[in-house]
């Protein structure tokens, strides 16, 4: 009989414990899949936001490490416009609300001013943009047009007033499409933070190099006491909800693989206890310890491999089915990026070496001859 073929038929000799130790894997990695892959997607979709406006700097409060938290004067935009090589400073003021009858919790509304090139990237699908003499009127993404059930021209309940639905957008952005937003003069009224800002997203000149762009950022923070100016990258890298996010990924995938592993190891050293007299033979006939090790490590490894796919599949799925749900659905992008089934198969590799070593070890230390009187 073929090497692999006995590697195989080990395998699903006791197909129950098999199939429990592949879920116990599936779990682990279909945790590291959904869990990272949506912590860096939180990270890929908020650089997106700034990308596709062909945002350079942006302009916060050194001491705020979440964005809401800043807060500056909207008049330090006309300083920071007269620093050469500047084309657009696009003010910006945040905050979050919830639709509890909806609900709906955290969902972003944003502060801009009307027909400037913020709204640029945004798609009209019904209605129209945000004009300079609105008032109480707001522009929605599709996304919670729909959670909300709002049409143009429906109200929508904004803290203590009511905002009319004056168009809704789409944009490739997943937090947009969940958000809303409304002149930047109404937020800061409700907000009770007139002439505030949270930020200045800063749009160089075409063509700016990297010297040019660093000109601009000592330029800007000499500006004001407590101003840091970042680049995009290095902004959304250091927004503290993303790291959290990120490491709290990481810390529940730990706990989901060291469980795994030790359910793979247990799993391996009930397999070769039951086949102590057949290991036996095999030592008898002339396998070497090292072939014994090879043969309970591919097992080990083929279950791993099993698993990572189970998970791969089980995470892929579980994460569009939460985009769908109402709650976290503008805040969920459903793709995983496929670097993260890599990692998810290596981890199970490594899980399975690591929870086969053990077993193979006790398995190529039996002598034939006690193996053999083994009952």
């Amino acid at each position: 009989m073929h090497f692999l073929t006995i590697v195989f038929k080990n395998t699903i000799r006791r197909p129950l414990r098999s199939a429990l130790t592949v879920i116990a894997i599936a779990v682990a990695v279909g945790t590291v899949d959904a869990l990272v892959g949506v912590a860096s997607g939180f990270e890929r979709t908020f650089l997106s936001l700034y990308k596709r406006v062909g945002v350079d700097l942006i302009v916060v409060r050194t001491s705020a490490k979440q964005r809401l938290n800043s807060s500056m004067e909207e008049s330090l935009g006309d300083k920071i416009r007269q620093i050469p090589g500047i084309a657009e400073v696009i003010p910006g003021l945040a905050d979050v609300v919830s639709f509890e009858e909806s609900g709906l919790f955290g969902v972003l509304v944003q502060g801009w001013v009307p027909e400037t090139k913020a709204f640029e990237h945004l798609t009209i699908v019904s209605g129209r943009h945000l004009r300079r003499d609105d008032g109480k009127a707001a522009v929605i993404g599709t996304i919670l047009a729909k959670n909300l059930d709002k049409k143009v021209g429906d109200s929508v309940p904004l803290f203590d007033d009511e905002f009319r639905v004056a168009g809704i957008y789409h944009s490739s952005n997943v937090f947009e499409e969940g958000a809303l937003v409304i002149p930047l003069a109404e937020l800061q009224r409700l907000m009770e933070r007139q002439g505030q800002v949270t930020g200045f997203s800063v749009i160089m000149k075409r063509g700016s190099d990297k010297s040019s762009i660093d000109r601009a950022r000592k330029a800007i923070e000499s500006l004001a006491p407590g101003l840091t100016a970042l680049p995009t990258d290095e902004h959304v890298k250091s927004v503290t909800e993303i790291q959290l996010a990120k490491a709290m990924a990481w810390l529940t995938s730990a706990v989901a693989l060291l469980i795994g592993g030790f359910g793979m190891m247990n799993t391996m050293i009930m397999s070769v206890h039951e086949r102590t007299k057949e290991i036996g033979i095999l030592r008898a006939i002339g396998w070497g310890r090292g072939r014994i090790v090879r043969m309970i490590l591919l097992e080990s490894l083929v279950i791993g491999v099993v698993g990572a796919v189970v998970g791969g599949i089980g995470a892929t799925i579980l994460v569009r089915l939460l985009t769908r749900v109402p709650t976290v659905s503008g805040l969920i992008d459903g793709r995983i990026e496929p670097r993260f089934f890599v990692y998810g198969l290596l981890l199970a590799l490594f899980v399975g070496l690591i929870g086969g070593l053990l077993p193979a070890y006790r398995a190529s230390r039996l002598l034939p001859t006690v193996a053999l009187r083994y009952e």
